[in-house]
C-alpha cells in the first residue's frame, strides 16, 4: 500500500514528488511545458476547428484536460488534450446531438473510462491488435486530410457534405473556384512546416508557420479566411463551469457516442504511455492512467470543452525536451492559459488555410 491508496492507483505526481523535487528539475520541467505549449497552441486550435466546434474550445480541452491528466494520471510524460483520433466522432456526434450532446457524451465517457480505470481494464491495451490500431489510425488520418481540402485551396462552397465520398465528390464539382491567394498561403504553411522539421527540428515549425502567415496576410491584406472572420468572438481564457441539461431521452441518444470516445480515449492514452515508457524507460500505470483520463473527460465537459487523451506527438515533444515529470504537463497547461488570457486577439489574425496545413501534417504523422 502506499498511503490510502494502491500502488496501482497512485498518480505518478504524487510519487515523483514524495521522491523529492529539486530546483533543476523544475527548470527542466517548465522549459518542456513551455516548449509543448507552442507546439499544442496552433494544434489545439486546428482540432478544435476541425471537430466542427470552434478554436476556443481546442484551448479550453488542452488547459482543463491537459492539466488533470498530468496531475492525476499514471505516466510521468504524458501530455494530453484534443487529438486527431476524435475530429471526425466528434464532428459526427455534433452533426446528430448538437454541441451539448457532444458535452454530455463527453461527460459519460468520463464516466466510464473511471469505471474501466478502477475495474483494472487497463491491462487489456495488450490484446489489442497492432493492424486494428494501425488501420484505424490510418483511416482517421486520410479523413482529417479530407476535411482540410476546402480551407487549403479556398473553395467557394456553400457547404460541405459529411460523408467522405460525397465530400470529394462536392470538391471535384468545385474545383474551378480555387482561391490562388488561399492556396499560396496554405503552401507556404506547408512548406514552412517540412523545411523546419527537416533543417531545424527543434524549432516549433506549428507557431513559426502560422506566426509568418498571419503577419504576411496582414501586411500584404490578403482577401483569405482567418480565424478571426470565421470566429469573431473568440472568448479569452476558461468559461464558468456548468453541468449541461440532462434527461433520459438524451443520456440513452448518446450513451453509443459515450462508449466510443471512452474506448478512443483509452486505447490513445495507453498507447502513448506505452511510446513514452519506450523513449524514457519508465513504467506507466495503466488503470491509473484511466482513471486520470476519466477525471480529465469529466472536467473538460463541465468547462464545455472536447474529449481528451494522451497525445502521442506532443507526449513525444515533452521528452525530447527534457521533461520527465508530471510537472512538465502541469507547466504545458499553465502556459497555454496564459496565451488564452493574453493572446486571443493576436489568435485571430491566423489564416485558416495555415490550420489546414498543421492539419495536413497531422494527418500525415
Amino acid at each position: 500500500m502506499s498511503g490510502v491508496l494502491p500502488a496501482s492507483f497512485t498518480p505518478k505526481l504524487i510519487t515523483v514528488l514524495r521522491e523529492g523535487y529539486d530546483i533543476a528539475r523544475l527548470r527542466a520541467d517548465a522549459l518542456a511545458g513551455l516548449t509543448v505549449a507552442i507546439v499544442a497552441l496552433p494544434l489545439a486550435m486546428a482540432l478544435g476547428i476541425a471537430s466542427g466546434a470552434s478554436p476556443d474550445k481546442g484551448l479550453v480541452t488542452a488547459v482543463v484536460a491537459g492539466f488533470l491528466i498530468s496531475a492525476l494520471g499514471g505516466s510521468r510524460t504524458q501530455i494530453g488534450g484534443p487529438t486527431g483520433a476524435f475530429v471526425v466522432v466528434v464532428f459526427n456526434i455534433i452533426a446528430q446531438h448538437g454541441y451539448d450532446g457532444l458535452v454530455l457524451a463527453t461527460l459519460l465517457a468520463g464516466a466510464i473510462l473511471l469505471v474501466a480505470g478502477y475495474a483494472r481494464l487497463g491491462n487489456l491495451i495488450k490484446f489489442i491488435p497492432h493492424p486494428v490500431v494501425t488501420g484505424f489510425t490510418a483511416g482517421i488520418a486520410v479523413i482529417i486530410a479530407a476535411t482540410q481540402v476546402k480551407d487549403f485551396l479556398g473553395l467557394r462552397m456553400a457547404e460541405v457534405p459529411a460523408d467522405f465520398l460525397p465530400k470529394i465528390a462536392a470538391y471535384g464539382q468545385a474545383i474551378g473556384t480555387i482561391d490562388l491567394a488561399t492556396l499560396g498561403v496554405g503552401i507556404a504553411a506547408l512548406g514552412i512546416i517540412v523545411a523546419l522539421r527537416r533543417t531545424a527540428p527543434k524549432v516549433p515549425g506549428f507557431l513559426v508557420a502560422v506566426v509568418v502567415t498571419a503577419l504576411a496576410v496582414s501586411l500584404l491584406g490578403l482577401p483569405v479566411d482567418t480565424v478571426g472572420s470565421r470566429f469573431p468572438a473568440i472568448p479569452s481564457g476558461l468559461p464558468m463551469p456548468h453541468i449541461p441539461a440532462l434527461s433520459l431521452d438524451k443520456l440513452t441518444a448518446v450513451l453509443p457516442a459515450a462508449f466510443t470516445i471512452a474506448f478512443l480515449a483509452g486505447i490513445e492514452a495507453l498507447l502513448s504511455a506505452v511510446v513514452a515508457d519506450g523513449m524514457t524507460g519508465y513504467r506507466h500505470r495503466s488503470n491509473q492512467e484511466l482513471v486520470g483520463q476519466g477525471i480529465a473527460n469529466l472536467a473538460s465537459a463541465l468547462f464545455g470543452g472536447l474529449p481528451a487523451t494522451g497525445a502521442i506527438a506532443r507526449t513525444a515533444t515533452n521528452i525530447r525536451a527534457g521533461g520527465r515529470t508530471p510537472v512538465a504537463g502541469l507547466f504545458h497547461a499553465l502556459f497555454l492559459l496564459l496565451f488564452m488570457a493574453l493572446g486571443t486577439d493576436l489568435m485571430g489574425y491566423i489564416p485558416m488555410a495555415a490550420l489546414a496545413a498543421i492539419l495536413f501534417m497531422v494527418a500525415w504523422g
